[in-house]
């Protein structure tokens, strides 16, 4: 039986509370499961590179390591959140933990090939996009509401905060003893397993047996409901600019600090400052923006943030010292952070319940591909040029971007049709699997009646 929550808020204007989140048991449960794999993956993540680099002394080999990581995502990352769609979002979820941590535990034989663990880092990693889409996917049915909002903000907040905790006690647990890293890791997927079966409910799956077709249909599904989509193509065109352009402090950081070197810090320690900046600006955001104001500003302030984000980098041009690079990226990451719960909870309202995964796939994938071509476009042009020039000039040209997609953003009245459309799906379904009728463009049919934003969101893009 699926749980539901009463949505009713004490003010139209008034933002959910911490306490109101946490206290549904499988919101607990799921933020903590999350938050133990995400820890355990950056820990695993540093232990593994630094494995390669003693085994080998190659840095090379020792990147591709790293970036193993990624490559699930790149190469079929909608395909395997798809199949989250066909099983019980909580299988899926379980079943992703019990295997990754199998395949750690298998990493941490002593002596491996250095072959044999990057294809196990590899394997460990495909359990990633169904997972992930399945808990996105989850999300919407444990939280209503502005109570989501703040549940997503909480997700994406510890997510970040991870990272860093991830990195440092790898880092420092791997320079002992990689293997103990690696052991570490496959502990937090078991207790994650555990802290999923017992907390969160058992649900049908999306797509019935019967209901199923093809897994490359179904992927190219979830394409056509992102895309043709007005309301959630001009929803993602928002998100991937956004990562267009907030990745490249990080990503340019080793070079950037290596010029500031012989500054107030060393190049090591400006690199660090820099890296952590916008993860650090990014929780900050999620939480203060989610906490002091309410739907309907966030709302408002939703496409004004989106504009301010690359506009934060654009003194870059100045060259500026490490320090004062680093507050622009955590400005850039307070701005990112304070428009995408409200775009993440649009994004959710308008999709049918049954495209859940799929979209998320669809979106997750154009974000690791999008946050990849940045750093990779600004390396190769910050090998031509000055960094502080590239980085402000592509921020500025960020501006440019956001400024028109907010310009285009689509009117309130196509907004509210495009949930009428979803919510009408979802109450009277069709076919699952397919289209609900009137997709791919659900904006051109305004339904009457249909109430306004004022804070019910739902969310399942990060």
């Amino acid at each position: 039986m699926e749980a539901t929550v009463s949505d009713e808020r004490p003010s139209a204007e008034g933002p959910a509370t911490f306490r109101e989140v946490f206290a549904q048991r499988e919101f607990r449960a799921v933020f903590a499961a999350g938050s133990l794999s995400w820890v355990g993956d950056y820990l695993a993540k540093a232990a593994v590179t630094l494995l390669v680099y003693q085994e080998t002394k190659s840095v090379a080999l020792s990147a591709a390591a790293f970036a193993v990581s990624y490559l699930p995502w790149l190469a079929g990352g909608p395909l395997l959140a798809a199949l989250a769609e066909r099983y019980p979002y909580r299988r899926v979820m379980v079943a992703c933990d019990v295997i990754r941590m199998a395949l750690m535990l298998l990493m941490a034989i002593p002596s491996l090939p250095v072959q044999v663990l990057l294809a196990l880092l590899f394997l460990t990693t495909l359990a990633n996009p169904p997972s992930q889409a399945a808990k996105s996917a989850l999300m919407p049915q444990i939280l209503a509401g502005d109570r989501l909002v703040l549940g997503l903000s909480l997700n994406a907040s510890v997510g970040q905060a991870a990272q860093v905790i991830g990195y440092l006690m790898g880092a420092s647990i791997a320079a002992l003893d990689p293997v103990t890293a690696l052991l570490i890791n496959a502990g937090t997927f078991a207790v994650s397993a555990v802290l999923v079966r017992l907390g969160v409910e058992d649900r049908p799956p999306a797509l019935s047996v019967a209901h199923r077709t093809h897994l490359l249909r179904e992927t190219s599904q979830g394409f056509q409901i992102v895309f043709g989509t007005p309301v959630l193509r001009a929803i993602a065109v928002l998100v991937f600019s956004a990562m267009l352009f907030s990745i490249v402090p990080e990503g340019l950081a080793a070079g950037w600090a290596d010029d500031k070197a012989g500054g107030d810090l060393d190049a090591g320690m400006a690199q660090a400052v820099i890296m952590a900046a916008n993860p650090v600006g990014f929780i900050l955001g999620g939480l203060l923006v989610g906490r002091a104001f309410g739907p309907a500003r966030r709302l408002t302030l939703m496409r004004p943030l989106a504009v301010l984000a690359p506009l934060t980098l654009v003194p870059a041009l100045f060259d500026p010292p490490a320090l004062v690079v680093a507050l622009l990226a955590a400005a850039c990451g307070f701005a990112v952070a304070g428009m995408l719960p409200t775009a993440n909870g649009l994004f959710v309202q308008a999709l049918p319940d049954a495209f859940r995964a799929r979209a998320f796939g669809v979106m997750a994938t154009g974000v690791q591909v999008i946050q990849g071509l940045a750093v990779l476009v600004t390396g190769v042009l910050a090998e031509r040029f000055e960094i502080p020039s590239v980085v402000g000039i592509w921020s500025a040209a960020g501006v440019l971007l956001m400024l028109v997609a907010a310009l285009r953003w689509p009117s309130q009245q196509s907004v509210d049709a495009a949930m009428a459309a979803a919510n009408a799906a979802n109450a009277t379904p069709g076919p699952e699997g397919s289209p609900p009728a009137g997709r791919p463009h659900p904006a051109t049919d305004p339904v009457p009646g249909q109430p306004g934003e004022n804070g019910r969101r739902r969310h399942a893009v990060s």
